[in-house]
């Protein structure tokens, strides 16, 4: 666990560092949500009607901004070598690097989305579950994106290929955390919708760190 919180404090210090990353996320977030309602119209209760879905859009484009930095730095310099044959398990160092990426990625969305909700006119009843969705739905895009930018490391276009890669395995995510929103807001319990992202996250923590580690001791051989 001391490993573990050093690698995610060390991550967390080069974000800072470069924090121009990290803004350029959110300033995408939040001019990509702002471009809807030039191109569908001001209408409040259409903006409103879109509200779900443009957000979930708008935060998994914003997030795709940030996964080819994952663990391209570490492996241009060669630091990646180090991690693999460090003591701890490199799962726990992926997952160390899946945390501190959604801390400085994942965590800014989840805090921007109700900025953007008031600008889209989403219904008040609605924010709550939107923040709840938004922490098991980002952290889903995090734990998958890095799976992605393991599975691309050094490989050319390798953005093109991590879009292609996560894109289809993320729309579930999407079609829950919109649903769970638009539930709400009809009036209907989201429970189900918060489950079955729940149900998700578990499954991406059992599965998604082993095969970042996997991926990654390929590409550091």
């Amino acid at each position: 666990m001391n490993a573990f919180g050093a690698l995610v404090a060390r991550d967390i210090r080069i974000a800072l560092r470069q924090l121009s990353d990290t803004m350029t996320v959110i300033v995408f977030f939040v001019i990509a949500a702002a471009l809807f309602p030039f191109g569908v119209g001001a209408d409040p209760n259409l903006l409103a009607r879109m509200a779900p879905g443009i957000l979930w859009v708008t935060a998994l484009l914003a997030a795709m901004l940030s996964f080819d930095r994952l663990f391209q730095n570490d492996y241009e310099d060669g630091t990646l070598e180090l991690l693999v044959v460090a003591p701890q398990p490199v799962w726990l160092t992926a997952l160390a690097k899946i945390a501190a990426h959604w801390l400085t990625t994942g965590l800014p969305l989840l805090v921007a989305s109700p900025v953007i909700g008031i600008m889209l006119n989403l219904e008040p009843n609605g924010y709550g579950v939107l923040m709840a969705a938004m922490a098991l739905g980002t952290a889903i895009i995090s734990l998958v994106g890095a799976l992605g930018a393991a599975l691309t490391l050094g490989s050319r276009r390798s953005g093109v290929l991590l879009s292609l890669l996560v894109l289809p395995l993320v729309i579930p995510v999407l079609i829950f955390g919109a649903g769970a929103v638009e539930a709400v807001i009809g009036g209907f319990p989201a429970t189900q919708q918060l489950l079955v992202l729940g149900g998700m996250l578990l499954a991406c923590l059992a599965l998604c760190p082993w095969g970042c580690a996997a991926a990654l001791r390929l590409a550091a051989e």
